[in-house]
């Protein structure tokens, strides 16, 4: 059994859109139902990168630096508001054939590079998993205004303060992780969002609506076992 993982996320963009719960329903598992925020379900894209990704209790300098992009929405099972992905790409090769086999995520292999410069993030993802169908991103994105915690905005609460995520493993199973970290510190923030296909490769059409924008600077977090549900 794979053992938990440790690892840091930064450098987040969360762009969010409202979205049909009925459309969101249609696209995920039996068991499970898609969460609601003032009525409508919840579609977002997070463009980041890991650090120092490494078993738990591993010295952080054998870790291994990830950059990633999701896709994903909000979910509930048995009361508990978690994340369920529908797409992970990943810049690694061989920590994405790991994730898909070890811990059930739908991860594919791409072609990412996130550069920081004069308090900007330039993020660029081009899919390259053999079989997969195309999908490109690129955004610059930056943080605006003050920073303040998650838990005190009810919006920003619900799109980020969740501690487990679900995914369907090959066979049809559920699978679950749960998350360890502390509370977020966010930004509102402002994007330029050149490229986006990622969202169409997972089977929705971009919403026409401005999305809703967080930034993130990071933070460490522990990862468990991914489990049967």
């Amino acid at each position: 059994m794979v053992c938990p993982l440790e690892m840091g996320w930064r450098h987040l963009l969360f762009e969010n859109w409202p979205v049909d719960p009925d459309l969101m329903d249609a696209h995920l598992p039996e068991s499970l139902d898609a969460d609601r925020h003032d009525g409508a379900a919840w579609l977002s894209v997070v463009p980041f990168t890991n650090v120092a990704v490494r078993p738990r209790g591993a010295p952080r300098a054998l870790g291994v630096r990830l950059p990633e992009l999701n896709v994903r929405t909000y979910v509930t099972r048995d009361g508990v508001p978690s994340v369920y992905f529908f797409s992970l790409d990943a810049q690694g090769l061989a920590s994405v054939v790991g994730a898909r086999l070890f811990h059930h995520l739908p991860y594919y292999y791409a072609r990412i590079s996130l550069e920081t410069a004069d308090g900007e993030v330039r993020f660029r993802s081009r899919r390259r998993h053999p079989g997969a169908r195309p999908a490109r991103y690129a955004a610059t994105y930056a943080p605006t205004g003050d920073p303040f915690d998650a838990p005190d905005d009810p919006l920003a609460e619900f799109l980020v303060e969740r501690y487990r995520f679900y995914t369907e493993a090959s066979d049809g199973s559920l699978r679950y992780t749960d998350v360890r970290h502390d509370p977020w510190t966010l930004y509102e923030a402002e994007a330029s969002v050149d490229t986006d296909t990622v969202v169409r490769a997972n089977g929705f059409a971009r919403p026409d609506t401005d999305p809703v924008y967080y930034y993130s600077p990071g933070l460490d977090v522990v990862a468990s076992r991914s489990q049967r549900a």
